[in-house]
């Protein structure tokens, strides 16, 4: 369990948008500080997933495995970013590998203790997915625009 004062340097991050003081008193109790020191695995990818993680301070790495074992890195996140957050949505494996790039501090909520918040807690869980999803849209909305870059690219090469 954390205080409510350890969100104060990250109220900026999308996960905590729209949330009153009230809501962070609430959200503290369920969630855990971590600290992470550089190299530290934190997932990888095809493992359960079961925590959402926002990053307090440090840089996290985010990557993947393609073909001959060659690891890509998708995105590298600060301070106010969250990653992780599709298992407390779905429960499903891990899609990438998350690494700290460097000695970082991360608030993590478990899959097991956001459904105990819906429960005590519906609007402040409803608050915060509504934020999820709106990292997803964000995120979709990208690589949408990555891929139309690539067939546009991929089209004046021919």
């Amino acid at each position: 369990m954390i205080k409510p004062k350890d969100f104060a340097d990250i109220q900026g991050s999308v996960m905590l948008r729209n949330l009153s003081e009230e809501d962070f008193n609430k959200l503290a109790a369920f969630c855990e500080e971590r600290q992470m020191g550089e190299g530290t695995t934190i997932f990888i990818e095809n493992m359960p997933g079961e925590s959402l993680f926002l990053i307090k301070k440090g840089i996290v790495r985010i990557s993947r495995m393609f073909a001959e074992g060659d690891e890509k890195t998708l995105v590298v996140l600060g301070p106010e970013d969250i990653f992780g957050e599709m298992a407390i949505i779905d429960g499903l494996p891990r899609s990438a590998t998350a690494r700290v790039a460097e000695d970082a501090e991360l608030i993590s909520l478990k899959k097991k203790d956001f459904e105990s918040l819906c429960q005590q807690a519906p609007e402040l869980a409803l608050k915060m997915v509504m934020n999820i999803v709106g990292v997803f849209s964000k995120r979709v909305r990208e690589a949408n625009d990555e891929y139309r870059d690539m067939l546009i690219w991929s089209l004046k090469k021919d």
